[in-house]
């Protein structure tokens, strides 16, 4: 059984704003620890999946930055989308590439940009998963065992029969709940946070694909004619022209009667805002997760990220404080979500310098 692995690095990380910009977006920075978030997630599934097997799907802009960053993935392995279209083109896109060397390997698809704190128990679940995906020809979701009444994570619901250990039917998809909602799934037992994460025999998927997205399908038929030939690249700019931008859940994975989750336990976070890097930072005994050159008095649960110059704060609390070269964000830790709105700004003045 021959293993792939897709990752998708396409995201502007708009929420990260103004560390995060589209040339170097949230998954090609140093959040936590020695390695920018992508480069964690390649050492992490080097340990199942060799490098040569590993593939980036990314954009133009972000293409030079990601080689030099990936030195063990080969320069071949690095696939670029004309535009974005969401992760039902950018999964197709892979599958045809790999059906080409091996019509029935199974891909593992991981999201360029997530912590995972438990490196054994994430392995682990892939390795069964794999060998799951396999043997059952179904969609394999990796569903996270939830810990508090998150708003910020879509969820599944799973059937109650398990069919191996932590393996199960999917019931039903949910969007991102209110508050309450969320205490009702935690509450019920049977709800899992969407990791985004899946698995599954890349000649598996493309079926799907054929029978809930044909459009998508037609497209990617083009395409894999067209593989090995000088005009691969024109006909790829065509065919994303005319694709519709929707998500694998919404276009597979909510259809679908093959569709299993494995409910898991291994530190997982999306890192979906600075609320949840604050979160899951180390911190000082105010409170405070304090980043880069800073004087602090009066401040308390707040976190402060400072490039290259002095940032001084004075008696405020639950704040969020990043100040680059260029640009600076205050905000409130309550407020972390709304950065996105910044970005939005930005593109509609044309003040592009500051995207």
């Amino acid at each position: 059984m021959k293993t792939y692995a897709v990752i998708m690095a396409g995201g502007v990380g708009s929420r990260f704003w103004p560390r995060s910009r589209e040339k170097t977006p949230k998954q090609l920075l140093k959040i936590f620890g020695e390695h920018t978030m992508i480069q964690d997630t390649v050492l992490r599934i080097s340990k199942l999946i060799s490098p040569e097997n590993i593939f980036i799907v990314t954009n133009k802009v972000q293409k030079e930055e990601i080689k030099k960053q990936l030195t063990n993935v080969p320069a071949q392995n690095i696939i670029v989308e004309p535009f974005g279209k969401n992760t039902a083109a950018c999964i197709g896109l892979a599958s045809i590439i790999i059906h080409n060397f091996q019509p029935q390997a199974v891909s593992v698809v991981l999201p360029a940009d997530h912590i995972i704190r438990d490196e054994d128990a994430f392995i682990k679940t892939i390795s069964k998963a794999i060998d799951f995906a396999y043997k059952s020809k179904g969609l394999i979701t990796i569903g996270i065992q939830p810990t508090r009444p998150e708003t910020g994570y879509g969820y599944i619901q799973r059937k109650e029969e398990e069919i191996e250990e932590n393996i199960f039917k999917v019931k039903t998809f949910a969007e991102k709940p209110s508050y309450q909602t969320a205490e009702k799934f935690l509450a019920s037992g049977d709800f899992v946070w969407n990791s985004g994460i899946f698995i599954w025999r890349v000649d598996v998927i493309l079926e799907e694909i054929k029978k809930y997205m044909p459009d998508l399908y037609e497209g990617l038929e083009k395409l894999q004619k067209s593989l090995l030939k000088d005009d691969f690249h024109k006909q790829l700019e065509l065919v994303y022209g005319m694709l519709r931008s929707i998500s694998i859940d919404y276009g597979v994975m909510e259809k679908s009667d093959r569709v299993y989750v494995i409910r898991s336990t291994f530190g997982w976070s999306d890192v979906g805002s600075w609320e949840e890097v604050y979160q899951l930072s180390h911190k000082d005994e105010n409170g405070n997760s304090v980043n880069g050159l800073c004087f602090l008095d009066g401040v308390k649960n707040s976190y402060i990220h400072s490039e290259g110059k002095l940032t001084a704060i004075l008696g405020l609390e639950n704040i969020i404080v990043i100040n680059t070269d260029d640009a600076l964000l205050i905000a409130s830790r309550t407020h972390s979500q709304d950065v996105k709105k910044i970005v939005d700004y930005l593109k509609l003045k044309k003040m592009n310098d500051y995207l």
